[in-house]
């Protein structure tokens, strides 16, 4: 099977090559085809790749090319799939394809339509090298390509000044979380003298406790751009610019998930440091709860969900610091199908309502896409944590495991985030679908999208509804801990390793007692855990259908009017950077250009311009057009010649 590892990336390259080569004037609508076709291709190849690993301890590895051979220091290309690479394919392929088939009926008539299905089946393309990357070099090549085809494509509507904005936004937050990134590889290069996976997690323990903290925060930034988390979160919801599929792709499949992937991948660094551990768990139940609070006061229905996916990679991200390593990645994959469900479904009401995207201006949905309806409620009750549906199981999990780790403060804000994620999900579902229709009936007529977009949601659904328990029961020993305990040597929330069991080299970690986990624990926190949801439920169902006076949004925006322009301006956080970074920047960048620039650069040009100048202006004056001139000019020259030579004579006989 690792004989055919290539065709995963090269069959998406090829359809984007293609079509970025021949789309505009030969194969024209059939761009799209060919991009489903071929990511198509890229998931049935996944699938067996997963089903060699589901029966087999053994990794896969495809040595393609030597990139760097310099002496000692060897550079491989080579694709390496183990099973939390099998996981990670699965994902990636079979959503991505969806999407690619959604875009086809959602991207139909756009006078740009080989290029969008050039760069879409480029990012699938970016990221499964990112994934399948057996060294820290080549992931991170791939890293900034998956960040190459964000811009393009969140800036797909280039002339829209808006959507150019939002994909520089996005490029540049990036780059300060990948210059961290960047950092932290050349440190394990300098110290282990490798970049191999396998070399740096074999030595990782040989360095002392300080260079192993420094070098797992300075891969954890590289997570914190990519992954939206703080401070570096701003970006993301202005992704909402590109077209749908793009964010559906962007939030569910691709980019946001490989901060997340790159720190589960790094786990034998960073469970050899508390405090990054600490640090990542921080950051992550903060980008949660903050996140959370920004969706329950947006308007446009993609920004909710962006704010959703930032929380929910929140709690990835948490997951990842307090050990349960299982659980973020079985989290990654639920999030994957029940997140592009829902900006599918959104996309769908966009179609409907003829580019509409602000809630206050749509209701009573429900009667005119009914498809597009059942299937966004369904993803909405999974985001919201309602069993049985997928987000029930891992982020359950995710929370029970915190608390086990004796981190009680983190379990507290993970179940108010839960609160609020129900809430806002419901607000979005009761503002959409339900009550009056608040749009002009006489001139809009929402309609039910076409079949090609329809059967995509259809098809999200299945595992939406089903993934969750297939993948997580029984609670804490589900097939999901099985498959990837190999990975992680503890299958629950374990912190600590007895060997990379990638086949990668012993590790220098001792590993500690796993958790044990009661049944009674596991059905307490699932009792906790629903009422959290269905109470959020029921105070979106009390706000926006019943009207009660208790609960009326209106009202409670007044009342707390200073807080909630704090939370609705999403805790000024574009604000702050505005007045620390980018005016300080625009500011010296301007002096900078005025002294250097203006002063010593094109200073010194213009004073050489300017001396030429003069010079040839006087020079200029000796050429008259006079004989008589010129024969005096030889004259006096002749005179100043002879002269100079009888002085010249004389001091050499005095």
């Amino acid at each position: 099977m690792q004989d055919y590892l290539v065709l995963i990336p090269l069959l998406p390259l090829v359809a984007a090559i293609v079509n970025f080569l021949f789309g505009r004037w030969f194969i024209k609508d059939l761009s799209g085809t060919i991009a489903a076709l071929a990511v198509g291709g890229s998931f049935i190849v996944s699938l067996f790749v997963f089903l060699d690993q589901y029966g087999s301890d053994e990794a896969l590895r495809q040595h393609l090319y030597t990139w760097i051979p310099a002496g000692d220091f060897q550079v491989p290309v080579a694709l390496f799939a183990d099973h939390l690479t099998a996981v990670m394919l699965l994902v990636v392929t079979s959503v991505s394809t969806l999407v690619h088939v959604y875009a086809i009926g959602y991207m139909k008539g756009d006078p740009g339509f080989y290029r969008f299905f050039s760069y879409l089946p480029l990012f699938v393309f970016s990221m499964v090298m990112l994934v399948l990357a057996d060294n820290f070099l080549t992931l991170f090549v791939f890293w900034e390509a998956v960040g190459l085809c964000s811009y393009l494509l969140i800036g797909y509507y280039f002339r829209r000044t808006s959507a150019a904005d939002a994909a520089k936004k996005a490029f540049i937050v990036n780059r300060i979380g990948d210059f961290g990134f960047g950092i932290g590889i050349m440190l394990l290069f300098v110290h282990l003298g490798s970049v191999v996976f396998a070399d740096i997690f074999a030595e990782i323990g040989t360095l002392g406790g300080g260079t192993i903290t420094l070098v797992a925060l300075l891969l954890f930034t590289g997570a914190i751009g990519k992954s939206a988390q703080l401070p570096l979160l701003v970006w993301l919801p202005d992704a909402m610019e590109g077209p749908t599929p793009v964010s559906a792709l962007i939030h569910a499949a691709t980019m946001v998930t490989a901060g997340v992937y790159m720190v589960a991948r790094s786990y034998p660094i960073f469970v050899l440091s508390s405090d990054a551990m600490l640090v990542v768990a921080i950051i992550g139940v903060a980008t949660a709860f903050i996140a959370a609070t920004i969706g329950i006061t947006q308007f446009d229905i993609k920004r909710v969900i962006a704010y959703s996916t930032v929380s929910q990679l929140g709690f990835m991200v948490f997951a990842l610091g307090v050990g349960a390593w299982v659980a973020a990645i079985f989290h990654l994959a639920t999030h994957a199908f029940f997140k592009a469900l829902l900006f599918l479904g959104s996309g769908s009401v966009i179609h409907g309502m003829h580019e509409e995207q602000d809630m206050r201006r749509m209701g009573g949905l429900k009667k005119y896409m009914p498809i597009t309806y059942w299937t966004f409620v369904i993803a909405a009750l999974a985001n919201a944590g309602i069993i049985p549906l997928a987000g029930f199981w891992s982020k359950d999990e995710i929370i029970l495991s915190s608390w086990l780790d004796g981190a009680w403060w983190v379990t507290v804000v993970a179940f108010g985030t839960a609160f609020l994620t129900a809430l806002y999900m419901f607000r979005v579902v009761f503002l959409t679908f339900h009550g009056k229709e608040r749009f002009d009936t006489e001139h809009l007529h929402p309609h039910e999208s076409p079949r090609i977009m329809v059967v995509p949601l259809i098809m999200l659904a299945i595992p939406t509804v089903l993934v969750g328990a297939l993948m997580g029961w029984p609670p804490e020993e589900g097939w999901i801990h099985d498959f990837l305990g190999p990975v992680f040597s503890s299958g629950d929330a374990g912190h600590a390793l007895v060997a990379s069991t990638m086949g990668l080299g012993a590790l220098n970690q001792v590993a500690e007692e796993a958790h044990h986990v009661s049944t009674s624990q596991i059905v307490l926190f699932g009792v906790i855990s629903t009422i959290v949801a269905v109470a959020g439920i029921a105070v979106a169902y009390l706000a926006y259908i019943a009207k009660s006076p208790a609960f009326n949004p209106e009202a409670w925006s007044q009342r707390y009017r200073g807080a909630y322009s704090f939370i609705y301006r999403k805790w000024r956080l574009d604000e702050l950077y505005d007045v620390t970074i980018v005016r300080p920047g625009y500011w010296l960048a301007d002096r900078l250009w005025r002294f250097v620039d203006v002063s010593i650069i094109d200073g010194t040009v213009n004073g050489v311009a300017s001396v030429v100048g003069f010079t040839s202006s006087r020079l200029r004056r000796v050429q008259t057009g006079f004989v008589a001139n010129y024969a005096l000019a030889i004259a006096i020259g002749a005179v100043i010649i002879v002269g100079a030579y009888f002085v010249f004579v004389s001091s050499l006989f005095a």
